[in-house]
């Protein structure tokens, strides 16, 4: 048996703005785990909005942000993850048609992938619109006064999916209106612009919005003052998850409805035991542990799995596909299992498919993504000076 690693408290590395090491410089005087990449201690309140007007650096930009799979188990509200391939789209525009200052949302689509009706379902209000309310707060924290924006998003992600969906169009929005004004914000204010939308959404929590920000895996270790630790799974370690998302909607406030009010020390006890063995397997890219430790929740998945047609049967067939372990994604109904290899998860994927099929009566449609350790990123930029 492995013993386990002795880890020292270092100083944090700083981050810059390349693709390698996206963050900015965190302020010195505050610690992490050698294995864990940040942490940074703020407070959401004392966030300054600037005074000094930036010029745009270019005409629009287009960001993706990627899907984000949160809780991770039992990790209920303080662990996430973002995978690849899947994602929301933000371009931004200089528009001189809208009134300086504000933002106008120009259209809605949505890829062949999701439900064409998903579009219809989105307000174009931007005050009501995620990616809209993620934008204005960013626009607020740079101090756009004078110009204004006009925004277009396209969904890669269906609604009520558990894949953190409305995460993906915070996170792509804030990156956009950032990038479009030359990149001036921190993470962790693009973090907390993205929370402004997910709190008018399904409440302030950021165990999407930050690894749809900043990628890899996140630990929200506090909220006042804010605290993130962004843990590094070794990048010579394989990942894949297998996400099985059944034709079914589970709105994140009627699953948030079915969680307990109380429960017994000794479930708390489990489960804050297992969300650290999580951690630990995660620095040391130990899936088969990931797994196992992800599987083990005794508080929130008992009394979500019931509202999920076949939930139960699909983690247990996941498992005896050779899963490593098997959870609900978020609020649901999406299921993740993990494995380290790419073929295998296509097998769990199937076996999934079926269970959800013959023991919930939902058709299900199996992705096999491995860890996105980027966030949200460019992908586009439009006339103007290089970044």
């Amino acid at each position: 048996m492995a013993m386990a690693h002795a880890y020292t408290p270092s100083r944090i590395s700083p981050f810059s703005s390349s693709s390698s090491d996206r963050r900015r410089p965190f302020p010195t005087g505050h610690h992490q785990l050698s294995s864990v990449r940040c942490s940074k201690t703020l407070n959401p309140t004392a966030m300054s909005i600037s005074n000094n007007e930036p010029p745009p650096a270019f005409d629009s930009i287009t960001a993706f942000a990627p899907a984000t799979v949160a809780n991770l188990g039992p990790g209920f509200d303080f662990l996430g993850a973002a995978v690849s391939s899947l994602g929301d789209t933000v371009t931004l525009t200089v528009d001189p048609s809208v009134h300086p200052g504000t933002l106008s949302i120009s259209s809605i689509t949505s890829s062949d992938s999701v439900d064409p009706s998903v579009a219809a379902k989105l307000s174009k209000n931007p005050a009501l619109n995620c990616a809209g309310i993620a934008a204005a707060a960013a626009m607020a924290r740079i101090g756009v006064r004078s110009v204004g924006l006009s925004l277009s998003l396209h969904k890669g992600l269906p609604l009520g999916s558990g894949l953190g969906s409305s995460a993906a169009s915070a996170a792509a929005a804030v990156k956009a209106v950032d990038a479009l004004f030359g990149s001036r914000l921190s993470s962790l204010d693009l973090i907390l612009a993205g929370l402004e939308s997910e709190k008018a959404v399904s409440g302030y929590h950021a165990d999407n919005i930050a690894p749809a920000v900043i990628g890899g895996f996140v630990l929200v270790q506090s909220y006042s003052p804010f605290k993130l630790l962004d843990l590094r799974f070794p990048d010579d370690k394989s990942l894949f998850f297998v996400l099985v998302s059944p034709d079914f909607e589970a709105p994140t406030k009627k699953m948030r409805a079915a969680l307990p009010a109380d429960i017994a020390m000794k479930d708390h006890v489990f489960n804050a035991s297992q969300a650290a063995a999580l951690v630990v397997a995660v620095l040391r890219g130990d899936v088969e542990e990931l797994g196992a430790a992800m599987g083990s929740d005794r508080i929130v998945e008992p009394r979500r799995a019931g509202l999920i047609p076949g939930m139960i049967d699909v983690k247990r067939a996941a498992v005896e596909a050779g899963a490593f372990g098997c959870t609900i994604s978020g609020a649901g109904p999406t299921a993740v299992a993990v494995i380290d290899r790419e073929e295998k998860g296509r097998e769990i994927g199937e076996s999934m498919v079926e269970a959800f099929y013959k023991k919930g009566g939902l058709r299900a449609k199996a992705t096999v993504a491995q860890l996105d350790r980027q966030g949200a990123r460019v992908i586009r930029i439009g006339r103007g000076q290089g970044l």
